[in-house]
């Protein structure tokens, strides 16, 4: 870590507040460092040499509405502190852009390997690498289970016309970053829009769930689940087929997300997906809809990020390719959607 300060982040500044709203928490003097790996809100560890913590902000340009939302983040960790999710234990709320230049939130620093590839759970065995992603199941099977108001957040979202207003709002964010032709996309949204399927029984979703958005530590228990940015009260089903969309990455030709299921052990989609079913009781039957709409969440995900790598708002590295990563996303929704024509 280094004491100058990275893009994004001021640690004077941000000593101050610290000592101020937090008293006694920093003994030394602040160092950090940019988290590689994330592509959307901006993470920092910031250590004083004796302890560390996470610090998160959004990109630093071109912030489209609703999108990193920094007090959703603080409220869902906190609410789940107390509950079978494992979560970091949140620290501060920062909505004063004086500080930073944007909200920010810190959390506790929590040990853990973000398995991101195949290779890094190779070492680890089948057998392991079984059991790392059972877990990772199981552990969405318990967010899903969790009651919202029993935890502070009944009034997280509105499950009511979720998948309506999902749909809605994620072509309002790609028109939001629409700066080239990108074929299909449209035909892809009129697909969705013309079967949007009954939600069941709503529940608290991540909104992007993934191995590399939690830390699994040495004997294969999953420590904190991260990344809660897109967070809200709705339809779950939206969460496992997101898992399915990222496991499918190699026909679709996603290039920039993990590609752990490609790893001996991992378990294929379709034990995947009836694990969840068996452990939730969800009906799964409609399921290659809300997969359908994870291959259009992602591309307008991947869109965004790299319209804003073109500008030059974010800050990191292996953004040059990710245009060319977008139309297979696209297509091979349009693909799941024919099929079920």
């Amino acid at each position: 870590m280094s004491r100058t300060d990275p893009p994004g982040l001021d640690l004077g500044r941000l000593r101050a507040r610290l000592d101020e709203s937090l008293p006694g928490l920093v003994t030394g003097e602040l160092v950090a460092e940019v988290v590689q790996g994330g592509r959307s809100n901006l993470t920092y560890v910031v250590g004083d040499g004796n302890a560390n913590w996470v610090v998160r902000r959004p990109p630093l340009g071109h912030v489209l509405p609703t999108a990193h939302d920094m007090k959703r983040e603080y409220r869902v960790i906190s609410g789940l502190a107390d509950t079978a999710v494992p979560v970091p234990e949140a620290l501060l709320l920062c909505e004063d852009t004086d500080v930073l230049g944007a909200p920010f939130y810190v959390m506790e620093f929590v040990a853990g390997t973000p398995y991101r590839t195949d290779t890094e759970l190779i070492p680890l065995g089948p057998e392991r690498t079984r059991a790392i992603a059972d877990s990772l199941v199981d552990t969405l099977v318990d967010l899903h289970a969790v009651d919202p108001a029993s935890v502070g957040l009944g009034g997280f979202g509105r499950p009511e016309g979720f998948l309506d207003r999902q749909l809605r709002r994620w072509k309002k964010q790609y028109d939001g970053s629409r700066s080239r032709d990108l074929p299909g996309i449209d035909e892809l949204h009129d697909r969705l829009a013309a079967r949007v399927p009954e939600s069941g029984k709503p529940s608290i979703i991540h909104g992007d769930y993934r191995l590399d958005n939690v830390l699994v530590d040495g004997d294969d228990r999953i420590t904190a689940v991260l990344d809660w940015e897109m967070s809200t009260l709705g339809d779950p089903l939206t969460d496992i087929a997101l898992m399915v969309a990222y496991a499918e990455r190699a026909s679709a030709g996603l290039k920039f997300v993990s590609n752990v299921s490609a790893a001996p052990g991992y378990p294929g989609t379709d034990e995947v997906i009836a694990r969840y079913a068996a452990r939730s009781g969800r009906n799964v039957s409609q399921l290659n809809w809300y997969v359908g709409f994870a291959f259009f969440k992602l591309a307008v995900i991947l869109e965004g990020i790299y319209f804003r790598f073109t500008q030059g708002q974010t800050v990191g590295f292996g953004f040059e390719e990710m245009g060319a990563g977008v139309l297979p996303l696209i297509e091979h929704g349009n693909d799941i959607l024919k099929e079920e024509s």
